[in-house]
């Protein structure tokens, strides 16, 4: 009965230890999307919208958010959030009717222009959200924390796999885009466009 127990312990750590291995890769390649995403979604959509304050009438909006106090720009952090989750709860209505795409495309569009939206809110009211000491505390706390877990799944096997599949889809479609950039030159006009990244 002895022995029988040891067997059952071992395999149960055993088992335990593979699992804890497959949660680990599981939670690096949720990380990475994460982080994938805040790379490639909040950075970028965040400049692009921050375009738009060549715009005098955006410029001058953004003037006024960047001058709000700490609790008013708060709310104006907050609100594009609340705004677009009836677009979410609409998009959940769509899947209820079966219409899968349209909900799809709804949902992806609330979320990239929340994520837009949400950043470049972020950037502007920064300076005045940090003035609220709970707000400084847990973005100080949580930063350190965050830039530590990235550099972790940055030196992840998933990671680096990652990298390596990106650049290899970007050399393959670098070739296949040539003869669409030059169609498009032609399209407006212009004898060349810039070289692609």
């Amino acid at each position: 009965m002895r022995r029988l127990a040891v067997h059952v312990r071992r395999a149960v750590r055993a088992l335990v230890r593979i699992l804890g291995r497959v949660a680990r890769t599981g939670l690096q390649v949720v990380l990475a999307l994460v982080i994938l995403f805040e790379e490639w979604g909040w950075r970028p959509l965040a400049e692009l919208l921050g375009r738009l304050a060549r715009w005098r009438p955006w410029a001058r909006v953004e003037t006024a958010i960047a001058r709000l106090p700490p609790y008013a720009a708060l709310l104006v952090f907050v609100l594009p959030s609340a705004l677009l989750l009836p677009l979410k709860f609409l998009a959940l209505l769509l899947v209820a009717r079966g219409q899968w795409l349209l909900a799809a495309l709804l949902f992806a569009a609330a979320k990239v222009g929340a994520t837009a939206l949400v950043a470049r809110l972020f950037m502007l009211t920064q300076p005045a959200l940090m003035q609220m000491r709970w707000f400084a505390w847990g973005y100080d706390t949580l930063m350190p924390w965050k830039d530590a877990l990235v550099e972790r799944v940055r030196a992840s096997t998933v990671w680096r796999l990652g990298r390596v599949i990106k650049e290899r889809v970007r050399r393959a479609l670098a070739g296949r885009l040539r003869p669409a950039r030059r169609w498009l030159a032609e399209i407006l006009g212009r004898r060349r466009l810039p070289p692609s990244p």
